[in-house]
């Protein structure tokens, strides 16, 4: 027997006979009740989590005389705090009666400091509220064990998130820990309508998943919508935001990310402010925003606290980098393979005079070009900081130069790929702008075999699939499709902010108007036109 199939054969049967095993465990942990006997109780426990490294049990005599023992994983649990706040008060208080109901009664209403007390009779409950960093205290002839919400996990400071960076804004950002994510909102919006929901996603992980919205602006379709998205996941983990984006999505396969994410708490309260549900994970600093459209990917959180034609001229740069970064190498090839009678002719002489001695066809030659790019720029990523700027410089400077130099590229190609480049980098949302750099390669396939009407296709094929893209049911490419002139005033253009009446009309939500009284605001001098409010000697 070939030794793939033995192995194959004696992994069948290991787990054929680990089955039984484990579903006696499961059962046992799910069903079974805390025993009275209080060694019986710790040998149940014990039982589950057998010889694990930080498992600790400590026992002691409370009000000096009643058996008891304290259950923790101390990788888990603030262990000064189980010191000052559960051991100290039960080891220096008296009891005095002998009734069970009246010790359980004392120590749950008068002995214990902690805030977050809660009791469980299951096996099962205590064992996952040990696994979430609470501690257990088990007494003697109680058939009831206490759980004391220890938990203190490590974590890092709230500081401006790197993928996210403004220069006019506030420099707080969303951190792994979803209690310090939910204060920071809670912070910017202290109004009972801020609605706080949890789940638990993961089979192993029971990732806790947090849901928000306003339950004054939000649709409450759109709300039961996402909870059924997100009740219907059933997977083993849970590690990131990414994990549900992938699951909740209209349509997974399309190059265009229809989920934004943010690590900004400032960018999350404005949607929520617009009537859209924002979904957290704890131990993934990224929010999930939806519905989301095309416009919400190449507007930022900056646009919002400069003025308006500034902001409005900022926009329309990104909107013209995106369209840059798409076409250009496409254009290029097309102009130079098939319709080389659209450059003018003092043009074309220097072109021709750079292309001379390349072996490529122009097609095979941004391609390389673009390869080359997208591969300097995932290594730049994924070096540390201190390599990554170096390899950066001598990719773009050495490399590039030598290609040239050896007549692999002529230097009007890398001009072209340089503005494509610099053009991609100008999208606010990364997700976004990686997948305009997917459809940069198709286009150029599709302009490299048909020309100029390769682009043309290629451009209605990805116009139509943008068309047809849905998120949470809301048209992709709204307000454009369908057109809603209002919406428009805060797409390719930022209008003031006291035009900005009404929320986004495709979210249908409950209450429409940011601003109910705009002409209380006016845009003129109150004191009319000749009138001024004087030095401070002549108002004296």
């Amino acid at each position: 027997m070939p030794i793939w199939k033995r192995l194959k054969k004696n992994l069948a049967t290991q787990q054929a006979n680990n089955t039984s095993g484990e579903t006696i465990r499961q059962t046992v942990v799910k069903d079974e009740k805390i025993e009275t006997d209080h060694p019986k109780a710790i040998q149940q426990i014990q039982q589950v989590f057998q010889e694990e490294a930080d498992f600790v049990t400590r026992e002691l005599v409370i009000f000096g005389k009643v058996p008891a023992t304290i259950i923790y994983f101390s990788s888990l649990v603030d262990k000064k705090g189980i010191s000052e706040e559960i051991i100290k008060p039960l080891l220096m208080n008296a009891y005095e009666s002998s009734l069970e109901a009246d010790l359980k009664e004392v120590i749950m209403r008068q002995t214990l400091y902690h805030a977050d007390v809660q009791q469980a009779t299951q096996l099962a409950d205590v064992v996952n509220g040990l696994l979430r960093g609470n501690t257990v205290l088990l007494i003697d002839g109680i058939q009831e064990g206490i759980l004391i919400n220890t938990k203190m996990i490590e974590k890092r400071s709230i500081a401006q998130p790197e993928t996210e960076q403004v220069i006019r804004g506030p420099r707080d950002g969303f951190i792994e820990s979803l209690e310090t994510n939910i204060s920071l909102l809670r912070d910017r919006m202290p109004v009972p309508q801020f609605r706080v929901k949890t789940m638990q996603i993961g089979r192993i992980t029971k990732s806790t998943v947090g849901l928000f919205y306003m339950d004054d602006i939000a649709n409450p379709s759109l709300v039961e919508d996402v909870e059924k998205r997100l009740e219907r996941i059933d997977i083993d983990r849970v590690l990131d935001s990414g994990y549900l984006e992938q699951f909740i999505q209209d349509n997974p396969r399309s190059p265009f990310p229809q989920v934004k994410n943010t690590e900004r708490p400032d960018v999350a309260v404005g949607n929520l402010l617009e009537g859209r549900v924002v979904i957290m994970v704890d131990g993934s600093p990224f929010a999930l925003i939806v519905p989301a459209t095309f416009i919400m990917f190449y507007q930022s959180s900056e646009d919002y606290n400069e003025r308006t034609n500034v902001m409005s001229i900022i926009r329309m740069t990104r909107l013209i980098s995106i369209i840059f970064s798409l076409i250009t190498p496409s254009t290029y090839v097309a102009v130079i393979s098939y319709h080389p009678e659209l450059i003018p002719t003092a043009f074309s002489v220097a072109i021709t005079s750079g292309r001379a001695g390349v072996p490529f066809p122009a097609v095979v030659e941004v391609f390389l070009m673009e390869a080359a790019m997208e591969i300097l720029r995932e290594a730049t990523v994924r070096m540390p900081k201190q390599v990554g700027g170096a390899l950066s410089i001598v990719g773009v400077l050495v490399v590039g130069q030598a290609a040239v130099m050896a007549g692999f590229v002529s230097p009007i190609t890398v001009v072209v790929i340089a503005i494509t480049t610099i053009g991609s980098f100008a999208t606010p949302a990364y997700s976004m702008a990686t997948g305009f750099r997917m459809l940069r390669f198709f286009l150029i396939f599709m302009t490299g075999v048909l020309g100029l009407y390769g682009l043309i296709l290629g451009l209605i094929l990805v116009m139509n699939h943008l068309l047809s893209l849905r998120s949470f049911g809301v048209p992709y490419l709204s307000p454009m499709s369908p057109m809603n002139w209002g919406g428009m005033r805060d797409s390719f253009i930022r209008a003031p902010l006291r035009w900005l009446i009404d929320r986004p009309e495709e979210l249908f939500v409950k209450n429409s108007k940011r601003i109910n009284n705009p002409k209380e605001y006016p845009t003129t001098n109150p004191l009319g036109p000749e009138q001024h409010l004087g030095t401070k000697e002549e108002n004296e």
